[in-house]
């Protein structure tokens, strides 16, 4: 069993929870494919980047991220830094000849996102883009339901990612908030989620018709150096402008002829993580709610008159991924579960000299739809969605 040795860019949120996922895979799969070996970690400062080697357990650290991408040692660089910093971390790294994951969106603009599949091509390495949701082990579940053709030919689909984080006009102005960081708002934040499950369950998308709303066009700015999250009163001190969309919605047509919609926004007082789908084919429907995140509810066509309605499946050992992880149905599957199941697969592939999905070519593809949809809201017309040649049909 070969080590690999890990170089993080990032020790924010998703820092942690990546760090947990390397802590915890070998774990859960056993014996793993490789063992992650937690290296070297990067952060703005030495300081930071000191304490965060300490808390997520680091050999050691460093204020510049190019030192990661330049060690020799590492063979693995995960970048979970927000988004402007992916295009220029995932390059050089690429170029160095590294193994990539990098959180999502890939990066701010389609045409950013290209660059990195360019080099990832160029260089021969394994990469990966972090839609850890599509490893829910229901959503997994649902993708098998379909390959089957449980539910038939697939007709709609209504995906949903709704939060409450930012709906206090008072919550400090984030990076999240900012085009020159993020690129976009909740589309590039959440909804780009739910257009992975969408395209990993129904296939690729044809054109889109959208809207997108800013409903806060200001908020006090941040003070210290962490970046602010959730309904945190800001102050009464200076304000910044918003110049990113705080919902999204759009209608979808997909290339095999289904049809859907995708909503998601960062203003719905009372939902916190309510990423949703209904999928209705002509043999059955499934219906999934990441805040009940061990069900899947399913309804088959062939169920008899006096039986037929949704019935609830609990994710559990029979299911995909459970093996490895708990050995009773509804045990309680959690977001650290789907991370530590996204770095098993990735250092399969590592380990196997195979790709894994979903990986750069997926992260450009969704990249496209979200400069489609941008163009869309724009104006106010049907767009379409240009495809990456490596997904073609």
């Amino acid at each position: 069993m070969k080590n690999l040795n890990v170089g993080l860019i990032g020790g924010g949120f998703m820092g942690k929870a990546h760090s947990l996922a390397y802590s915890a895979m070998p774990m859960f799969f056993w014996p793993a494919p490789a063992m992650p070996v937690r290296k070297t970690i990067a952060e703005a400062t030495e300081d930071l980047a000191a304490e965060a080697a300490r808390r997520f357990g680091f050999e050691q650290s460093t204020s510049d991220w190019r030192k990661v991408v330049e060690d020799p040692e590492i063979d693995v660089v995960d970048i979970a830094t927000p988004n402007h910093l992916h295009a220029e971390i995932a390059i050089a790294a690429a170029q160095a000849g590294k193994h990539i994951i990098c959180e999502k969106p890939l990066a701010r603009t389609g045409e950013e996102s290209k660059a990195m599949y360019d080099a990832v091509k160029d260089a021969g390495i394994v990469h990966m883009v972090a839609f850890n949701y599509r490893r829910t082990p229901a959503v997994a579940l649902a993708k098998k339901y379909i390959e089957e053709g449980a539910i038939g030919r697939i007709l709609n689909f209504r995906g949903t990612y709704l939060q409450d984080w930012s709906a206090d006009p008072n919550s400090p102005l984030s990076w999240r908030f900012q085009k020159s960081v993020a690129g976009s708002g909740a589309l590039g934040d959440i909804a780009t989620h739910v257009i992975d499950m969408a395209r990993y369950l129904v296939g690729e998308f044809a054109s889109v018709n959208s809207i997108l709303s800013t409903w806060i066009p200001d908020r006090p700015l941040q003070s210290g150096g962490a970046d602010a999250l959730g309904n945190v009163r800001g102050g009464d001190g200076p304000r910044g402008d918003v110049d990113v969309d705080d919902e999204v919605m759009t209608m979808v047509r997909f290339a095999n002829g289904a049809v859907g919609s995708i909503e998601a926004t960062r203003n719905g007082w009372g939902r916190n993580n309510f990423i949703t789908f209904e999928i209705h084919g002509t043999e059955g429907s499934i219906v999934f709610n990441y805040e009940r995140r061990d069900e899947l509810q399913v309804c088959f066509a062939n169920d008899g008159g006096d039986r037929r309605g949704f019935r609830t499946v609990y994710t559990g050992p029979a299911h995909p991924y459970g093996d490895g992880l708990w050995p009773i149905p509804a045990l309680g599957i959690g977001y650290g579960e789907t991370k530590i199941i996204e770095a098993h697969d990735f250092f399969k592939a590592i380990a196997e000299g195979t790709s894994v999905s979903p990986n750069f070519a997926d992260g450009y593809q969704t990249a496209l739809i979200d400069d489609a949809i941008v163009a869309s809201a724009e104006k106010d017309a049907w767009v379409d969605v240009p495809r990456v040649a490596e997904l073609a049909d």
